[in-house]
C-alpha cells in the first residue's frame, strides 16, 4: 500500500472537480499516514475524525460535482448519482464500536475501499465528464 496521490492521468480538467478531489486525496493520505503511525496506539478518535470528514466533504463534492453535471447537461448523470450515493452510505456503515474494537482492520477496509473507489471514480466516471 502506498501513499495516495494525484497523478496527472486522475486530473479532469475541470478546475473545482480536480482541487476536490485533490481534498479527497489528502483526506486518504491521513487514513493511510494514521495506520502507518506506530506512536499512536489508541486512534479510534482519529479514525472516526477522518471517517467524520470523509462524509462531509463528500457529500460537499458529490452536491458540487452534480450541479455542475446537471448545468452542463451530462447524459450519465444518473449513473453518477447512484455511484456518489454508495459512497456515502458506505462511509455511514461504518460503525463506531467495531472501529473502536477492529481500529488495524477498519483502517485497512476504508483505505481498500477509497483506493478503489477514487482510483475507478474518478478515472473512469468522472473523465467522463470532461469529454
Amino acid at each position: 500500500m502506498a501513499k495516495y496521490e494525484m497523478k496527472p492521468e486522475y486530473y479532469t480538467g475541470i478546475k473545482f472537480i480536480d482541487e476536490e478531489h485533490e481534498k479527497l486525496f489528502d483526506i486518504a493520505n491521513r487514513a493511510y499516514e494514521l495506520l502507518m503511525n506506530e506512536f499512536i496506539p489508541d486512534k479510534y478518535d482519529y479514525i472516526m475524525e477522518v471517517v467524520d470528514e470523509l462524509k462531509d466533504y463528500a457529500k460537499y463534492h458529490f452536491d458540487h460535482e452534480e450541479t455542475y453535471m446537471q448545468s452542463v447537461k451530462y447524459k450519465r448523470i444518473l449513473s453518477q448519482k447512484v455511484a456518489h450515493d454508495d459512497f456515502i452510505e458506505k462511509i455511514n456503515q461504518y460503525d463506531s464500536r467495531v472501529v473502536d474494537e477492529n481500529q488495524r482492520e477498519s483502517l485497512l477496509e476504508l483505505l481498500d475501499f477509497l483506493t478503489t473507489w477514487l482510483v475507478h471514480h474518478i478515472f473512469k466516471q468522472d473523465k467522463l465528464i470532461a469529454e
